[in-house]
């Protein structure tokens, strides 16, 4: 079954071709690294896949919903951790849990079974009432994950989730993220570091707007390392 796919997806400002023809699926439960340089095209895409830009061309389904036909439904099916912190840093972190609960209609004993839930599920529940401003940057970013599984999406974006934390923090994030495909979830991850992609992983490569390479990381890479083989791919003219 699939979680996501996009379908012949292409996008321009302007000129400037951000998107040429992308195609891939996410199986459900699978864990897909979506990887790229700087400029590849991820964060258009991901703007795409959460309708902030609407693609002129192209299809996306999110936990078998068309995104163009039925965008709420398919956006239910969705959880989010952008790149940049979106929490309430003057609230706990159970009260940033409840607030974005409350925002999906989810409110008294439902809405505190699915917030311990997910806190259990990231290791944060020790912290629940911590003010998110003490909290480093590893545990920030764990409570941002907790909030998007709350209303328990078929489908979870992760744009560049491990920018700014350190080597120990990474390695945590990467780990945890990984296990939530193990429960049926369908994870987007996009990132620039090939050593957050396991073997097994799905891999996609996009470089200059279109995807180079698609399969699992330990075929696509075949005799040289990741990262080796990530640079030729996208060193190579276009």
């Amino acid at each position: 079954m699939t979680g996501l796919r996009v379908s012949d997806l292409s996008y321009s400002y302007g000129p400037k071709r951000a998107l040429d023809g992308v195609s891939f699926d996410v199986e459900a439960g699978r864990f897909c690294a979506l990887l790229g340089p700087n400029g590849a095209g991820k964060s258009t895409l991901f703007n795409l896949l959460t309708r902030l830009l609407v693609a002129p061309a192209g299809r996306i389904e999110i936990g078998g919903q068309d995104l163009s036909e039925t965008p709420r439904a398919a956006l239910a099916q969705l959880g989010i951790v952008f790149q940049q912190s979106t929490l309430d840093l003057d609230l706990s972190v159970r009260q940033n849990l409840r607030y974005f609960a409350a925002l999906h209609g989810m409110s008294g004993k439902a809405a505190g079974a699915a917030i311990d839930a997910a806190l259990d599920r990231l290791d944060m529940r020790a912290r629940a009432d911590e003010p998110a401003r003490t909290l480093n940057g590893g545990h920030r970013r764990r409570t941002e994950i907790a909030r998007a599984l709350l209303h328990r999406p078929r489908v979870l974006l992760l744009d560049e989730p491990t920018v700014g934390l350190d080597a120990a923090a990474r390695h945590g994030i990467t780990k945890h993220v990984h296990g939530l495909s193990d429960d049926g979830i369908s994870v987007l991850w996009a990132t620039h570091l090939t050593d957050e992609v396991y073997p097994d992983d799905r891999l996609v490569i996009l470089h200059r707007a279109q995807i180079r390479a698609d399969g699992i990381a330990r075929d696509i890479a075949a005799d040289l390392p990741l990262q080796d083989r990530f640079l030729t791919l996208t060193q190579a003219p276009a």
